[in-house]
């Protein structure tokens, strides 16, 4: 099924419920009304009911193979995922908030699905909805032609207004952090019985927040400030619109193989530096590339090789600041990995001009780590292990900075 007949298929579907009754409010999710079960050979039932019926759409994503689907709003307190996903041609299911106004549920395909029909009725009555879609088997070609994410005038956030950039400082009291606390919203990242990643390390990057802010010299913006999901790129672009002088993601893993456990410090691996100038030059909005930096009217090789010079000279930056941190981490006692600097291809360490590291406080799957992370005493001396880090490395990097003339 195209993306043209979702469309008309969901806004013909809505018309007719939105003459009767007001989507003004919030929804909320009918549990024993809701599952998700096989129907037939080759078919899948979808049945959300709803308190109310509330505008909605559904596209498809690749690599790995979703399906999903956006309403504004939906309340999911109460949803049991066993209960829910009763399928077996559905190997996941997610939930939760989007952004402000819009919900989010993420079907995890086992095998490419495709939209047969889908139906929203309105009892008249009681105002209750109850959303029923019923996808079959496709191939990965049609799939693949049809998956993306539509852009959509109401549903989609707004494109940010032009803000000057912020100048860099040659202030030596004053250095910027950007704290990314891994994941959040529908993204939960790591999950334990009682808790997950992204709820622990939003809890640790406002306390480590709090911590650098009363040492004094250090201003500190964060990437999300409450259980909302950005995007990998926003993170980035987000970096340098504040005019972040360092950037730190933070994170807490599991692994369900081995005996991970310790923390470490990841910076962008070589290989993926190639990798992620070419990504980056490709895509359109290049001012959130480079700071000071207009890549708006350069071709892609240009801006390739702009990104390799700015990565070139933020590297060692970026290497001593790893360092820093991992040492002011293992002096607070750690506990720290066997290696705890590593390298990876990860997405949020891609700015070119930012030193950017990736510290990983331990791992959910270690019972000694998931202990560690929810203990506040624990995370209080981490927190002051990393703000010792990054007083060491400012002072070491104003001071080979000076010796180039920067």
């Amino acid at each position: 099924m195209s993306r043209i007949f979702f469309a008309f298929a969901l806004i013909w579907a809505l018309a007719g419920a939105a003459l009767a009754h007001d989507f003004s409010a919030l929804a909320r999710v009918l549990p024993d009304q809701s599952r998700i079960v096989d129907e037939g050979r080759s078919g899948v039932r979808v049945e959300l009911g709803l308190s109310q019926g509330v505008p909605y759409r559904v596209f498809t994503l690749r690599d790995p193979y979703r399906m999903v689907l956006d309403f504004q709003e939906v309340d999911w307190t109460g949803l049991d995922r066993v209960a829910f996903l009763q399928s077996n041609r559905i190997s996941g299911v997610q939930y939760g908030a989007y952004v402000p106004g819009w919900s989010r549920l993420v079907l995890e395909l086992g095998a490419p699905l495709a939209v047969e029909t889908a139906d929203l009725r309105v009892d008249e009555a009681t105002g209750a909805a109850r959303l029923s879609l019923y996808l079959t088997g496709t191939d990965f070609d049609s799939f693949v032609a049809n998956a993306g994410a539509p852009r959509q005038p109401g549903w989609d956030l707004p494109e940010p207004a032009e803000t000057p950039q912020p100048p860099r400082r040659d202030n030596a009291h004053v250095l910027r952090v950007m704290l990314d606390p891994g994941h959040g919203g529908i993204d939960p990242g790591a999950e334990t019985a009682d808790t997950n990643e992204k709820t622990l390390m939003l809890t640790f990057a406002r306390e480590l927040r709090e911590q650098l802010l009363r040492a004094g010299g250090f201003e500190v913006v964060m990437t999300r400030v409450d259980d909302q999901f950005v995007s990998l790129e926003r993170r980035i672009a987000l970096a340098h619109r504040a005019g972040a002088d360092v950037f730190v993601s933070l994170h807490a893993d599991w692994l369900s193989e081995g005996r991970a456990h310790g923390a470490a410090v990841y910076t962008l691996a070589d290989e993926a530096s190639d990798v992620a100038s070419q990504k980056l030059a490709e895509r359109h909005d290049r001012g959130d590339l480079i700071a000071g930096i207009d890549l708006g009217g350069s071709d892609d090789q240009v801006a390739d090789v702009l990104l390799d010079m700015a990565r070139q000279e933020t590297r060692p930056r970026t290497d001593a600041l790893a360092r820093a941190l991992a040492e002011g981490l293992a002096q607070q006692g750690g506990p720290m990995n066997s290696r705890p600097i590593r390298t990876g291809s990860f997405s949020v360490l891609k700015a070119a001009d930012i030193p950017s590291v990736l510290v990983e406080l331990g791992f959910l799957s270690s019972p000694r780590d998931l202990q560690n992370i929810q203990n506040p005493e624990w995370r209080a001396s981490m927190a002051q292990g990393l703000m010792q880090g990054l007083e060491q490395w400012r002072q070491a990097d104003l001071v080979n900075r000076s010796l180039i003339g920067q």
